[in-house]
């Protein structure tokens, strides 16, 4: 497999910042990854995302292979020009949306089968064909493999079969993508909480070699102590050359955490959807916008900041907009949301290239753990 150019420039600890190199563009590391489930971030354009700092979105398999079809963005020229994104985009494979569609979905060794969420149509996913989805028909610059995402809670052997049923996954993508010059392959270490089985996984993908590993099955109700636990005792068997990309996480608390413990890359929809429903994160913590003490504070949310949606709209005028149900309450505060986050991502590579995380971590720890359960 062709090498992934990743270049590691300081650590501190655990804590690591970088550069993973592509035809696209350079992934400043840590990085955070806005999601672009239908092809787009929602309630933005992606111009407001590029110029918030992101140096690369998520693009969403499942909704996209069902609408508007796969083979469809491929006739239009992929998934970049699609919706207008030049920089680098990383795909899921699929596998978590398909694993949620509790009572709509078989899962066998071949694949998964199951009916749409939008109109009950029939269809069929395997290792292969997810593969033939992101990296040929959207053009994917970071493909994931297609895994099996296991429930919470598992007991011991129902995670030893999905971790192993993932592995078996993991060969089967990675045989299906072949050599690339410009695309890249990432694995994902599954086994709940289970320390002995992540150590079995993250081994074993090694062994089949991917470009970047991925550690996925958490963020699903095992608690923040517990999340980072097992990233705690899953880190030291993944590729210290290779990034890691913790999937699906998460809170600010949660970000500053995981970098703490090795981890480069993340994607959560949680900046927009926290913006479509007026809460607005900031240094302080969350704020919700629509409470009443807000009714007539003309300060905005952030006087200092490079964002126009965080620096030149007052608080009262966002709670006006969301009281009178104004389209652009959820743009603005989704544009806020989207510039924060980038924003503590560019604070923590600072932090690490300048010797002073830990410091930052303190700080920032003092502010949010109180949100770390809510």
């Amino acid at each position: 497999m062709t090498d992934f150019p990743f270049k590691i420039t300081k650590t501190e600890g655990r804590a690591r910042t970088g550069v993973l190199s592509t035809s696209r563009g350079d992934i400043r590391t840590p990085a955070f990854m806005p999601v672009g489930t239908a092809g787009t971030v929602k309630a933005l354009y992606t111009s407001q995302v590029e110029e918030a700092g992101a140096d690369i979105l998520l693009g969403n398999t499942y909704h996209l292979m069902l609408r508007p079809g796969s083979d469809r963005v491929a006739r239009l020229g992929g998934l970049h020009k699609f919706m207008r994104w030049d920089k680098p985009i990383l795909t899921d494979s699929g596998g978590f949306q398909v694993w949620s569609l509790t009572g709509l979905r078989k899962m066998t060794e071949e694949g998964v089968s199951f009916k749409s969420h939008i109109d009950g149509s029939s269809h069929f996913l395997s290792p292969e064909r997810s593969i033939e989805i992101q990296a040929d028909h959207l053009g994917a610059d970071i493909s994931m493999q297609l895994d099996e995402c296991t429930n919470f809670p598992a007991t011991y052997e129902e995670a030893r079969s999905s971790m192993e049923m993932s592995i078996r996954w993991g060969q089967r993508s990675r045989d299906a993508f072949g050599e690339r010059e410009t695309q890249n392959l990432f694995g994902i270490v599954q086994g709940s909480t289970f320390e002995d089985l992540r150590k079995q996984s993250a081994e074993q993908l090694r062994e089949i070699e991917f470009n970047g590993y991925a550690i996925g099955g958490l963020a699903v109700g095992e608690g923040h102590d517990r999340m980072i636990e097992v990233i705690s005792f899953t880190e030291p068997h993944l590729p210290k050359d290779r990034p890691r990309y913790l999937m699906g996480v998460g809170k600010p608390i949660d970000l500053v955490e995981a970098v703490a413990h090795g981890v480069d890359m993340f994607d959560c929809v949680l900046p927009t959807r926290s913006g479509r429903h007026g809460q607005a994160w900031t240094w302080d913590g969350p704020i919700n916008l629509k409470n009443a003490r807000f009714i007539e504070d003309d300060s905005p949310i952030d006087e200092t900041s490079d964002c126009p949606a965080s620096r030149d709209y007052s608080k009262a005028y966002l709670n006006h907009l969301f009281k009178a149900g104004e389209y652009l309450a959820p743009m603005l505060l989704s544009w806020h949301n989207t510039a924060f986050f980038q924003s503590l991502m560019s604070r923590i590579r600072l932090s690490i290239e300048a010797g002073e995380f830990e410091s930052l971590r303190r700080e920032l720890n003092g502010k949010w753990r109180k949100t770390v359960e809510k």
